[in-house]
């Protein structure tokens, strides 16, 4: 018999989660009770709000699964422990997370929306999307930002109601925050100034994440060296200072550099975390913004880093992008995923059944080269490998 202790105990539905988001939430954070709702309507959901169910959407499509096996910035054959486009998007919910609900923001919509804003992107990573982008030339080209659109709206299969997930409206156009005017869907109106915190927050924990990651993976590959990045980046040697001053003589005396390496990485992520949750505060609070719409027509970006980490950020991405993304190993890189790539877009053009049947139906609404382009990016690395060694000898 159920004691009337526990009967008492609340019961959090949606409504009571919509209600508790109008008592906590700051002003300028997005409601769900408010969202403009979805393409196709649909009976709101019992117990979860609607960007908790979004966020459930993404975490269970075939597209959020298939990052487990695409390329961060190291092809995924290559070790165990370097991070795929699966661990980076979970680590920028992570930061995305923190710094969303230390501010007041919708913290399911910052987290779904961080889960969603890679599975876009092709197989091979940054080099993939190159690589499409110039086969993509003649045909409207190729931006992993519109893909995710794409995505979401039109490539995933959940319902025989209708193409796609069906996200909320709010969700949608978040997804698009690096969209040029001209390439923003005509649909969503006028492109706002800048997009709602929450959308902000998740462009700032993507920057984030990669920057702590990339440092730890250029290490494990021997990229680049402790020596170099301590006389290089201002940002990890005032860490490697805290480190010392928590335990001194661990980072002289330890013979474990993973664990050595990652005290250092650990500070660096927690110093421009709380450093994003400060500036930020203390930029919103200086703007005078009380709505999401002011957000979206403020004279600038709110969320982002104080002038002096801001400044350290950008030595650590310069030292990034000389020591690693342009680094040799990852220009021939750049060349395998071209070959790959031109080759099978090279394939599927000239002999459309290659292609599973979906595709080559898909071909007849959107353009056989839309199709292929669809077919590409949405492969994992070694599933494209497989298909190149498949069809190379037929295409060569």
């Amino acid at each position: 018999m159920t004691s009337s202790k526990n009967a008492d105990r609340p019961w959090v539905d949606r409504q009571a989660k919509e209600a508790r988001e109008d008592r906590e939430l700051a002003p300028y954070a997005l409601k769900s009770a408010t969202s403009r709702g979805r393409r196709f309507s649909e009976p709101a959901d019992p117990l979860r709000t609607v960007w908790e169910r979004d966020r459930d959407r993404i975490v269970h499509c075939t597209a959020f699964r298939r990052l487990m096996y695409k390329t961060q910035v190291f092809i995924n054959r290559q070790g165990d422990h370097q991070r795929t486009r699966l661990s980076h998007s979970l680590e920028v919910a992570q930061v995305a997370r923190s710094v969303g609900n230390a501010l007041g923001l919708n913290e399911p919509l910052c987290e779904g929306l961080a889960l969603a804003h890679d599975i876009g992107h092709p197989p091979f990573g940054h080099r993939g999307e190159a690589a499409l982008d110039r086969l993509m030339e003649p045909f409207g080209g190729f931006r992993h930002n519109a893909q995710v659109l794409r995505v979401v709206d039109l490539l995933e299969r959940r319902s025989p109601d209708y193409s796609g997930l069906n996200l909320t409206r709010e969700f949608r156009e978040s997804l698009l925050k690096h969209e040029s005017s001209r390439d923003w869907p005509e649909e969503f109106g006028e492109k706002p100034r800048h997009p709602w915190l929450e959308a902000q927050v998740v462009d700032l924990a993507d920057s984030t994440a990669y920057n702590a990651h990339d440092v730890e993976d250029g290490l494990a590959y021997e990229l680049f060296d402790e020596d170099d990045i301590h006389e290089s980046v201002t940002l990890w040697r005032d860490c490697a200072e805290e480190v010392r001053g928590r335990h001194p003589g661990f980072l002289e005396d330890t013979l474990d550099r993973n664990l050595r390496v990652k005290r250092v990485s650990n500070q660096l992520i927690k110093v421009c975390i709380n450093d994003l949750m400060h500036a930020s505060r203390a930029r919103i609070t200086e703007s005078g913004i009380d709505t999401p719409e002011e957000v979206r027509e403020s004279r600038g970006l709110l969320i982002g880093h104080g002038a002096e980490l801001r400044e350290q950020v950008a030595e650590l991405q310069s030292f990034l992008w000389k020591r690693v993304y342009r680094h040799p190993l990852l220009q021939r890189f750049s060349e395998y995923a071209d070959e790959i790539l031109s080759g099978l877009f090279a394939a599927y053009r000239s002999t459309p059944g290659e292609m599973p049947g979906w595709y080559r139906r898909w071909a007849d609404a959107v353009g056989l080269e839309r199709a292929v382009c669809d077919y590409l990016a949405g492969m994992t690395d070694r599933f494209a490998e497989r298909e190149w060694e498949r069809l190379g000898e037929k295409h060569t």
